[in-house]
């Protein structure tokens, strides 16, 4: 190639260089932003005194805002383990109430140095173990007589067996009632409650005892008579019995589903699908509803006043704890329906 061949391709080079378009620049990274600064957690301090000496059993530091009453309760526990959480009681001031476990430690009104009094409740057990004895007692107190073991009757009736059909029918039904419950504690309750003083299994225990024993005394007594108008009215009481115990314990059903397991988030019941829990609308505790509607079915049934008294103390009880729940759920739930009762629709 000549001089003026390589002229050319030399030019035609610094040509195409020049009318080349320069290179886009990379446009500029965006700057990071800079960490957010974690939020400063204010601690607290807490103490816990001996509501009877005034004395300070222990000082907590650094316990975090978000811990809740149970949580204190079980690093106090730490310290003194005779004092399991469950036996104790703590409270903001000595004649205030008792906290509840779930409540939480900055939403209380104390500052960052709380006071905490604490009583012992004493020996605890699960409210589960208290049912257990409750209805245990009464199906085994109530077979005794029915099969007149000794030293109740006078010694010829031993183990003998009653003439009166009514009789054998009225220890079907008591026995179906309290293995009922013994069930119904075993697999439908969810017993939001955790524990009873030990001392008070005492008296629970021996209220539902003695008065099976009462009644099943007359009950399978040899000269017991039969029900003043006979067959009749056997079958009305074993009917509104049998009514009641699948009302009871389809409401018991119902209230279980109402909320998970584990779970303490209150909800207002409403009827289902069963036409047993339609009762709902109109009361706000129909388990006792139906437990009373048994029990006066079971009176109808034996003619038997000790049944009858039995049956008046509990729709006492059964009284003061509905009007309770139902005072607990006006306070709780703005919605509360307005038309319910407490027990007894559109009376009480």
């Amino acid at each position: 190639m000549g001089s003026n061949g390589i002229m050319d391709v030399l030019a035609l080079e610094a040509k195409n260089v020049q009318g080349a378009e320069p290179e886009k620049k990379a446009a500029p990274r965006p700057k990071p932003k800079p960490p957010k600064k974690a939020k400063r957690i204010v601690y607290f301090e807490v103490e816990i005194i001996d509501l009877r000496t005034k004395e300070k059993l222990l000082l907590l530091d650094k316990v975090e805002p978000t811990a809740t009453v149970l949580d204190i309760k079980s690093l106090f526990h730490k310290s003194y383990p005779k004092w399991y959480p469950a036996r104790q009681s703590l409270r903001l001031d000595p004649k205030s109430k008792c906290l509840r476990d779930e409540e939480v430690l900055q939403t209380l009104p104390v500052g960052t140095t709380a006071s905490f009094y604490f009583s012992d409740l004493g020996a605890q057990l699960t409210w589960g173990t208290v049912f257990l004895a409750e209805c245990a007692g009464p199906l085994i107190i109530y077979l005794i007589f029915y099969f007149r073991l000794p030293f109740i009757y006078s010694p010829k009736y031993d183990f003998t067996s009653s003439k009166h059909w009514v009789v054998h029918l009225a220890c079907m039904c008591h026995s179906f009632h309290y293995a009922k419950r013994i069930l119904e504690t075993i697999f439908v309750h969810r017993i939001s409650h955790g524990t009873m003083p030990l001392r008070n299994i005492f008296k629970n225990c021996g209220y539902y005892w003695c008065n099976a024993a009462w009644m099943a005394y007359y009950i399978n007594h040899p000269l017991y008579t039969t029900p003043y108008y006979g067959e009749q009215q056997v079958k009305i009481g074993l009917y509104l019995f049998v009514f009641c115990q699948v009302g009871n314990f389809s409401i018991h059903v119902a209230l279980r589903n109402l909320k998970l397991p584990g779970s303490k988030t209150k909800k207002i019941p409403y009827p289902t699908k069963n036409p047993f829990t339609w009762i709902f609308w109109l009361v706000s505790c129909p388990n006792y509803t139906y437990e009373l509607g048994s029990w006066i079915g079971f009176t109808v049934m034996t003619q038997c006043a000790a049944v009858a008294f039995f049956t008046l103390v509990a729709f006492i009880q059964m009284t003061v704890w509905a009007k309770g729940k139902h005072r607990s759920y006006l306070k709780e739930f703005r919605d509360y329906p307005t038309l319910r009762s407490s027990i007894l629709p559109f009376i009480l």
